[in-house]
C-alpha cells in the first residue's frame, strides 16, 4: 500500500492515503477449493484490543474488516469515534454506508441538508452524496459502527470517491486533550466522565 499522503495531509493518516486496496483479486482454481480452505483458516473473531485507532484528533477510525485483510470480499466495517466538537472529512462515494450510533449526539450534512442523530439511531449515507459527520457536543465524544459494501462497487468499476475537505489535524474547540477510548471494554455506553 502506498502511504504517500494526499496534498496537505500528514503521513500515516489512513484517510490521507492516495492508494488503498479496495478489492482483492478474485482468482484461483475453478472449484474454489483452495479459496475455501484459505477463507476457513481466517480468524472468525477479530479482537478490538489488537486493532488500534488511526487518525485523529477530531475523527478516529478502528478498521475491523477491510478487503486487504482477506477475511471478506464484500464488507468494510469500522468504528468511528469523534472527539468533542469533532468532525470527519467532507467526502463522497458511490457506495452506501450505514452508521449505527453507539453513543453521543451529532449530525450529518448530506448535500447541504442537515440530519440529527443520537445513540441508538442509524444514519444512512446514500450513493453519490457529498457528506460529513459531526459530533454536536463540545464536551463528550460520539461513536458509530460503520458498515459498507464498498468493495463490490469498486469491483463493478463504479469508482467515484473523492475527498472534498480532508480530516482536520488539530483538535476542535473543546476537544483539546481528548484521548480516543482505545482500551474501553463497554462499547455500548459512554465511559465514566463523559
Amino acid at each position: 500500500m502506498d502511504d504517500t499522503p494526499a496534498e496537505g495531509q500528514p503521513a500515516g493518516y489512513y484517510h490521507s492515503r492516495k492508494d488503498r486496496i479496495f478489492v482483492r483479486a478474485v482468482q484461483g482454481e475453478y472449484n474454489l477449493g483452495k479459496e475455501l480452505e484459505k477463507l476457513r483458516a481466517m480468524p472468525r473473531v477479530r479482537k478490538a484490543s489488537e486493532i488500534k485507532f488511526v487518525d485523529g484528533p477530531q475523527a478516529y477510525s478502528r478498521h475491523y474488516v477491510e478487503p486487504k485483510d482477506g477475511i471478506s470480499q464484500l464488507f468494510h466495517i469500522h468504528l468511528e469515534e469523534y472527539g468533542p466538537g469533532g468532525k470527519s472529512q467532507k467526502h463522497g462515494h458511490v457506495n452506501e454506508a450505514a452508521f449505527y450510533i453507539l453513543d453521543g449526539e451529532g449530525y450529518e450534512i448530506h448535500d447541504t441538508i442537515k440530519y440529527d442523530w443520537k445513540a441508538g439511531d442509524i444514519a444512512i449515507v446514500h450513493n453519490n452524496c457529498v457528506h460529513q459527520h459531526f459530533n454536536a457536543s463540545d464536551t463528550k465524544p460520539a461513536r458509530a459502527l460503520v458498515l459498507k459494501t464498498k468493495p463490490m462497487f469498486v469491483f463493478m468499476n463504479m469508482l467515484f470517491q473523492k475527498t472534498v475537505e480532508p480530516r482536520k489535524t488539530e483538535p476542535a474547540p473543546g476537544g483539546e486533550g481528548f484521548e480516543v477510548r482505545e482500551e474501553e471494554d463497554d462499547y455500548n455506553h459512554p465511559s465514566e466522565g463523559y
